[in-house]
């Protein structure tokens, strides 16, 4: 299926009764630094979704563009909807496509704060339906960042704003990167912060956590062939374990 905002009811049915996979991407609505869009999670997240969708005869989906990003915001522009809610949209649209005939749902998530009510929602979907629900949080990622990027992550493995996120918003919406306000920060962390949750704003002032100074679009597309491989695979494994479908109605305009 081509755009997410292209489709019309009988091409959902169609999509639907050949078997397509709807994926979801999930993002989030929060500050990356001086030089990156507030959507960056939501750019990432869609860009991955999309060339996941095409590899696997997926249903690409309009993506959801808020998240459970409570910890930016001490920063202008970041919108953080509560774990409950993440929890809630995503069980929602997962209950809505198996409803309507989805042997499973693929979430392709691009912030950390929605890793936890994702997982919950995916859970409980299948608890109540008997579908299931993959939520891939960019597979492999610390492994291919080390490779491929030139500078280190910050403290804990936080990549916020960094060489990877700047890189991957190049090769995807290259207009919407500011790299003359780009900035490296290396903040010193607390011994308590995995435990309280110290808010990111007390730790850096520009919101970058690592350096994004050195970030190239064609970086970015070797870091994206490489989550796309790990994903692919991922998602394909899940789709071979799916139920068949059920074929699409033959009246469909």
């Amino acid at each position: 299926m081509s755009h997410p905002h292209s489709a019309a009811w009988p091409d959902a049915a169609r999509a639907l009764g050949r078997g397509a996979l709807p994926i979801l991407p999930f993002g989030a609505h929060e500050q990356h630094g001086p030089h990156l869009p507030l959507a960056t999670d939501t750019v990432m997240a869609a860009g991955l979704a999309g060339r996941i969708a095409e590899q696997v005869d997926g249903w690409l989906l309009p993506a959801v563009t808020y998240g459970h990003t409570v910890g930016n915001d001490g920063f202008p522009g970041t919108v953080s909807l509560s774990f409950e809610t993440v929890r809630a949209v995503a069980a929602d649209i997962c209950r809505a496509l198996v409803r309507q005939g989805a042997r499973g749902v693929v979430v392709v998530n691009g912030d950390f704060g929605n890793r936890a009510p994702l997982e919950l929602a995916a859970q409980q979907v299948r608890a109540e339906t008997s579908r299931p629900v993959l939520v891939v949080n960019y597979p492999g990622l610390a492994e291919i960042a080390a490779e491929l990027c030139t500078t280190a992550p910050a403290g804990w493995g936080l990549m916020h704003a960094d060489e990877f996120e700047t890189s991957v918003v190049l090769a995807l919406e290259p207009e919407h990167v500011r790299m003359e306000r780009a900035v490296a920060e290396y903040p010193d962390f607390p011994a308590t912060f995995p435990e309280l949750s110290e808010p990111l704003h007390r730790l850096s002032r520009s919101g970058v956590f690592g350096d994004p100074t050195p970030a190239t679009a064609e970086l970015g597309r070797r870091l994206l062939d490489r989550l796309t491989d790990r994903a692919v695979a991922l998602v394909s494994e899940f789709r071979r374990a799916l139920p068949a479908a059920n074929p699409p109605p033959a009246d469909l305009g």
